[in-house]
């Protein structure tokens, strides 16, 4: 599997963002593959928050500097000028992710793609443009992009005593999120997983675990996780998603639970930060988490019809944007 090198360029007014946010982006880039470079935009006081998170990870900061009627723009000119500038004079970076929803920066993404590099999208639903969404490459809504950041990191400075173990089963949830974004149908090489590990938490150590090495960590893992299978073809060790176990644990929704589900949902989003959510994003995540949800299951004939249930009950509002798209405001 070979590894892309991206430079990541975040607009943080268009996305909102927190140290949530930008932790979930930068996990979900890395595990795609190396960082080089990165910028963020618009950067004021009110995201002090993310100065230790900016400086770990070497980002360059360009502040919002806000004088006369096209100050708005300025953040968006400045980016398009330096994702260029990054495209025609550094040749190892082979992939960009921009992370903002604005349909301005469609142009900046069909002259990358020209010059045969890979473009990520990443934004908030409430405010990606379906001209920018279909322009690159791939593109992740925030509310979809599942961050273990926050209850994976096991920095060796918060083990309170060297006869502590790092947490088994948050490793086990990362490890689930890189197989299913990364691996194929029979899994991945237990090398290339090692590898991710390493991008997300380079301080990362088998032994914080109590193993020798990282192939006991991994059989450690599947017998007392449960969540990863582990197989040796020609030498190699090929890890994959015990399906067995997540169907056993599939969840159901039903008539009587239906209520609490979205709203437990809904409180997730809230958590993150997230004001406004596509109706999309919400469904998607709800059957993510159960696979044979269907709105006409529970008696609605659209999605539609059960949101305004939850609103009639007081779980959200909905509104509608100026380009007359339905949204979900979470309450």
């Amino acid at each position: 599997m070979s590894t892309s090198r991206f430079a990541l360029f975040v607009d943080l007014e268009n996305c909102g963002a927190n140290v949530a946010t930008l932790n979930s982006i930068l996990e979900k880039v890395k595990i795609r593959g190396d960082i080089l470079l990165g910028k963020v935009y618009g950067y004021t006081d009110s995201y002090k928050d993310l100065k230790e998170l900016l400086l770990s990870n070497t980002f360059t900061v360009v502040p919002s500097i806000r004088y006369g009627i096209s100050q708005k723009n300025n953040a968006d000119i400045l980016l398009v000028v330096d994702a260029l500038e990054v495209a025609y004079t550094n040749p190892l970076i082979d992939s960009f992710c921009i992370v903002s929803g604005d349909s301005d920066y469609t142009p900046l993404v069909g002259r990358l793609k020209a010059m045969g590099k890979f473009v990520l999208g990443i934004s908030r639903s409430e405010v990606a443009s379906s001209i920018f969404i279909n322009a690159c490459n791939e593109f992740q809504f925030l509310e979809s992009v599942k961050s273990t950041s926050r209850s994976t990191r096991t920095r060796r400075s918060k083990v309170s005593s060297a006869d502590e173990l790092a947490d088994l089963s948050a490793l086990g949830k990362t490890i689930e999120s890189i197989i299913t974004e990364q691996a194929d149908e029979d899994g991945m090489f237990a090398s290339e997983l090692k590898g991710v590990l390493l991008r997300l938490q380079p301080d990362f150590n088998e032994k914080a675990y109590g193993c020798a090495t990282f192939g006991k960590l991994l059989s450690k893992l599947a017998q007392e996780e449960k969540i990863i299978t582990v197989k040796s073809d020609n030498f190699n060790v090929i890890v994959s998603l015990n399906q067995d176990a997540q169907d056993k644990t599939s969840a159901q929704i039903s008539a009587a639970n239906w209520k609490q589900v979205f709203q437990e949902q809904l409180n997730h989003y809230k958590d993150d930060g997230f004001e406004r959510i596509n109706p999309s994003i919400l469904k998607a995540d709800i059957q993510a988490a159960y696979p044979d949800f269907q709105e006409k299951s529970i008696g609605f004939k659209r999605f539609s019809d059960l949101l305004k249930e939850l609103e009639k009950s007081g779980i959200l509002k909905l509104d509608i944007d100026e380009q007359k798209n339905l949204l979900v405001r979470i309450i």
